[in-house]
């Protein structure tokens, strides 16, 4: 093991998040007096000091980054190589296998795997990787060889076109940095087939996150007419008509992302009762309306409205309207599916959206459900932004 040598020492008192358990540094806690940030090498590793001098761990440093250090170790005396990889990713897979008899789940959630900057999630035999940091783009090729040790898939992707990238000032790019992509990179979730775009879709081709919103829903829809907004590849709509639903609508704004509806429809043999719409879902929303649609469950899991704090009110205002015109396309009894992956839309806020939808119709809410990101995609404990997504399933009705 080659130890580290480089020393970033912290202002006073700016290691008391350290001590609760959370992994990252802002420049504004580091002593740039004792410790120039400008001298690092972005992605760098270094031993953090408290303001006495005292070892606190080992972080990998990005100077050019507000989020200026990431611990990857509490101790000072192991880095972040090969071998901690080799050993957290052992964790990570005992972890699903534990929660999976299936290998198709997010093998690795940054923070909440110790692994700060990093996404793996797996396809079977292929695993599709963000590299979000300096610290882990650095590391690239080891990356591979040890998930090579530890998983043996037969292709790794490197799916590189994240906006942290940009924060991070690096490059974005997608590629295949081991192996042969199959044809057609299949996944399995909840009894349902999908095709996932890995090269071109969205985060990873796929969000395993909502697998258990997902499940719960699919007990609801048998017999239902249901409406998937935002419906991206089909996660929820073709799911939906897996478990019975009469018939299905799936608007989304991407052509590409409806055409694998169609494809994931006929996967399953549900063709017949999975229909399209290309159109921006609020415009949509408008014309359903005007045409007298109405739905028995509705499905709103947008994008993230609110991506930074400082987008907090037109985010909240967005997730409002869609709510609320969402609602007007509930028959007298129906079921509204209200989702947000945005980590700085806190739970109640949601749910003060939801109140105000209902309320808007003049009519009468019921929470049945209040779902979360699937373990797969573990909490750190002191980490507030690792806990982000949300979902309501709400009744609508009238007296």
């Amino acid at each position: 093991m080659i130890p580290v040598t480089e020393r970033l020492r912290l202002k006073k008192n700016a290691d008391r998040r350290l001590k609760a358990g959370h992994l990252w540094l802002y420049s504004n806690e580091v002593d740039t007096v004792a410790t120039p940030l400008k001298n690092f090498e972005p992605g760098a590793q270094a031993i953090i000091e408290a303001s006495n001098g005292r070892a606190m761990g080992v972080a990998y440093v990005n100077p050019n980054s507000l989020i200026c250090a990431r611990i990857v170790s509490r101790n000072p005396e192991q880095r972040l190589d090969r071998s901690l990889l080799v050993h957290r990713f052992n964790q990570a897979l005992s972890l699903r296998e534990s929660l999976y008899d299936k290998p198709f789940y997010r093998l690795v959630h940054g923070e909440g795997d110790l692994l700060p900057g990093l996404i793996v999630d797996r396809f079977d035999d292929v695993l599709v990787c963000q590299l979000n940091t300096f610290g882990m783009e650095r590391l690239a090729e080891v990356i591979v060889d040890a998930l090579l040790k530890v998983v043996k898939p037969t292709a790794i992707v490197f799916k590189n076109d994240s906006s942290g990238r940009r924060q991070e000032q690096l490059e974005r790019n997608v590629e295949v940095v081991y192996g042969e992509l199959p044809e057609s990179v299949l996944l399995e979730e909840n009894g349902v087939q999908f095709s996932a775009p890995v090269l071109d879709g969205q985060k990873t081709g796929w969000f395993y996150d909502h697998r258990d919103n997902r499940a719960w829903l699919n007990r609801q829809v048998a017999g239902k007419r249901v409406l998937d907004l935002f419906s991206y590849v089909g996660g929820w709509g073709v799911q939906a008509a897996a478990h019975g639903a009469s018939e299905v609508l799936c608007v989304d704004a991407s052509g590409a992302a409806l055409e694998r509806v169609s494809g994931n429809a006929v996967l399953n043999g549900v063709e017949d009762r999975v229909s399209i719409a290309e159109s921006d879902v609020f415009e949509a929303l408008t014309a359903l309306r005007a045409e007298g649609e109405q739905f028995d469950v509705i499905i709103a899991d947008p994008p993230a409205f609110i991506r930074k704090r400082k987008d907090i009110t037109n985010g909240e205002r967005a997730y409002a309207r869609l709510n609320r015109e969402a609602m007007r396309l509930l028959g007298r009894d129906g079921l509204l599916m209200s989702g947000s992956c945005s980590m700085h839309l806190a739970p109640e806020r949601l749910m003060d959206v939801v109140r105000g939808a209902v309320r808007h119709q003049d009519r009468h809410g019921q929470v049945i459900f209040q779902g979360h990101q699937a373990s797969d995609h573990p909490v750190h404990p002191s980490i507030p932004e690792t806990s982000y997504l949300k979902a309501l399933g709400v009744r609508v009705y009238r007296d």
